[in-house]
């Protein structure tokens, strides 16, 4: 039987993008390895209605609710190869089996990369973070301090003051200019240029980070701007074409999250160059919407 859309990725972009094609009485199966790029973090805030429920909660309901449309099917394996064929796409998953469609949405994640420091690492997704407006409310009002990882970090030592008293760490690589500087000491950013070569603490908690010089400065918590990648290959294998964002490539899309590659599909954080769970579900919603589109020109 061959399918009407493979949804592969069942987190938030995944199951939004299932959701709509389920009310629009299409046969969609999603495929879900289990492995969300939230996966780290116990909460998630900032959602709409869910502000403060955790992922893999949000995800069982969703779950819930979606098998009560009877076109819909979730798949708990992971997709190991994918084939664009002449009637649509063809999906091989780990346990053997495979599954056939006339579309294919990806909405397969991005891979974080943090800077190698000891102890960023076991504390990803509670005191050491990335998006402030996903998790800066629950620091707040502490010492905080911004790892440097690229030019942009300095805009986001700008930001951070909002939620507590701030020390931007350059790590002796990216130090502000002087129109930069003067904004940051304007809005009473401390400015760190020697490195921070360890984060101390029983973790998850900061007590202090340790630099170069031998000195320590007490932290609670602190904000990484990791280098992204796309967590699988299937995009590129596909002939997908990319553009930059702010840290890594996102997968070029048009304004209903079609890729280049007819019949392809791209939802969630491999698609927005600004990624929280809204944007990753809203994508969803419209990658879903312009698969149906598209099936109903076929």
């Amino acid at each position: 039987m061959q399918l009407d859309v493979i949804v592969i990725g069942g987190s938030f972009a995944g199951l939004s993008a299932a959701m709509q094609l389920a009310r629009g009485q299409r046969k969609v199966t999603v495929i879900d390895a289990g492995e969300p790029r939230n996966r780290f973090s116990d909460q998630s805030h900032g959602f709409f209605g869910l502000d403060g429920v955790s992922p893999f909660a949000i995800q069982q309901e969703a779950h819930r609710q979606l098998l009560k449309y009877p076109t819909v099917n979730i798949v708990k394996d992971k997709a190991e190869n994918v084939e664009k064929s002449a009637s649509g796409f063809h999906v091989m998953l780990g346990d053997g089996a495979n599954l056939d469609s006339k579309k294919l949405i990806l909405a397969t994640g991005l891979r974080d990369e943090l800077p190698t420091i000891p102890g960023l690492k076991e504390r990803w997704g509670a005191t050491v973070i990335h998006c402030p407006y996903c998790h800066g409310y629950e620091v707040r009002n502490q010492p905080l301090g911004v790892i440097a990882t690229s030019p942009l970090s300095i805009h986001q030592a700008g930001m951070i003051p909002d939620w507590g008293p701030t020390t931007y760490f350059t790590q002796g690589l990216y130090e502000p200019d002087e129109v930069q500087r003067a904004f940051l000491l304007k809005r009473g950013v401390t400015i760190e240029s020697t490195p921070v070569l360890e984060v101390l603490g029983r973790a998850p908690d900061i007590s202090t980070v340790y630099l170069a010089d031998g000195r320590t400065i007490r932290i609670a918590a602190l904000f990484v701007g990791p280098r992204t990648h796309m967590a699988s290959p299937f995009a590129k294998q596909l002939g997908c074409e990319f553009e930059d964002g702010p840290l890594g490539l996102v997968i070029k899309t048009d304004a209903v999250k079609q890729t280049s590659v007819e019949g392809v599909f791209a939802a969630g954080d491999i698609s927005n160059p600004m990624q929280n769970a809204t944007f990753a579900s809203a994508s969803g919603v419209m990658a879903g919407i312009g698969a149906h589109q598209s099936l109903m020109q076929d």
